[in-house]
């Protein structure tokens, strides 16, 4: 299956899941007098805008480069992924409000739940989990920072129907303040979830360098290039879902040009290759030592 049709496949399990769940959801709150579960729809109806976010993100970041973006378009997914986690953080504090002024100001109006809402909250854990690992399956696939964010957005609604379906157990059980203490603990979930998607989104906007582990792995294969005598540089910066590589090689002294660019074009070609996420590496080639050959390179 190739890209278009899964990120299709993708918005569509999305959108058509979300808005059916939320509409049942809703209507379990509203006919069963559950706060709790009305909030969790609320939750699920932000997922449609989500899921439709993440789609025009990752459309749009998959478009080739042109001469006024030389570098691609791969930034506009991380754009998709902050507009997310803002969209979730907004939904979260919207349900947190609500669950204060219910708790604190307007307690005695709270009612005790019938049994629809707990049985939506248990078809709401399975659906969204599902949606969660099958989104997360395919994101992994495209190596969607928005999908994968999308995806965490339905784990963080199973979350909320977990709390939903706890808040409304205790609510029957004659604890009726428990609905709007569900509707807090959702709250503070999917701001925590919203938190972790941002500073992510953030992070490969602003250029961070990969981690340790992935710099180490991609010095490790470079030094052992034919040619390549070691490593006088290594930077590696990221650009959306991809790497960019500034590289230092030092090669043997007595090199012809022509030898030198030979080896550098080698590793160049090697590293993009072998690293599927870096997409362009930059070669300085540096004098080295004259007459060492690195393992008889």
């Amino acid at each position: 299956m190739n890209e278009q049709k899964i990120i299709k496949k993708l918005s569509n399990v999305g959108i058509v899941g979300n808005v059916f769940l939320s509409l049942f959801k809703l209507a379990a709150g509203i006919i069963g007098r559950s706060g709790a579960m009305v909030s969790d729809a609320v939750h699920s109806i932000s997922d449609v805008f989500a899921t439709l976010i993440a789609y025009i993100g990752v459309v749009m970041s998959r478009q080739k480069e042109d001469k006024e973006h030389p570098y691609g378009h791969e930034r506009l997914e991380c754009v998709a992924s902050l507009i997310l986690g803002l969209i979730l953080a907004g939904t979260g504090l919207g349900i947190g409000y609500t669950g204060i002024r219910k708790l604190f100001f307007e307690r005695d109006s709270i009612e005790m739940p019938t049994m629809l809402p707990l049985i939506a909250a248990v078809v709401s854990i399975i659906v969204k989990e599902a949606m969660f690992w099958y989104t997360m399956y395919y994101a992994k696939r495209l190596d969607s920072p928005a999908f994968k964010a999308d995806a965490w957005h339905h784990r963080s609604d199973a979350i909320s129907s977990v709390g939903s379906f706890l808040g409304i157990g205790l609510a029957k059980m004659g604890l009726t303040f428990m609905d709007p203490v569900a509707e807090l603990l959702i709250c503070l979930l999917i701001i925590k979830v919203a938190f972790d998607i941002f500073q992510d989104a953030l992070n490969k906007m602003l250029d961070t360098s990969c981690d340790n582990l992935t710099e180490q792995k991609i010095s490790t294969f470079v030094e052992a290039q034919p040619g390549v005598q070691k490593i006088d540089l290594l930077r590696t910066r990221q650009f959306g879902n991809r790497i960019y590589i500034d590289l230092e090689i030092a090669v043997r002294r007595d090199s012809s040009l022509i030898e030198a660019h030979a080896i550098a074009e080698s590793v160049h070609d090697a590293v993009e290759k072998n690293f599927p996420n870096v997409k362009h590496v930059m070669i300085h080639v540096n004098p080295g030592e004259e007459d060492i050959s690195k393992n008889g390179k």
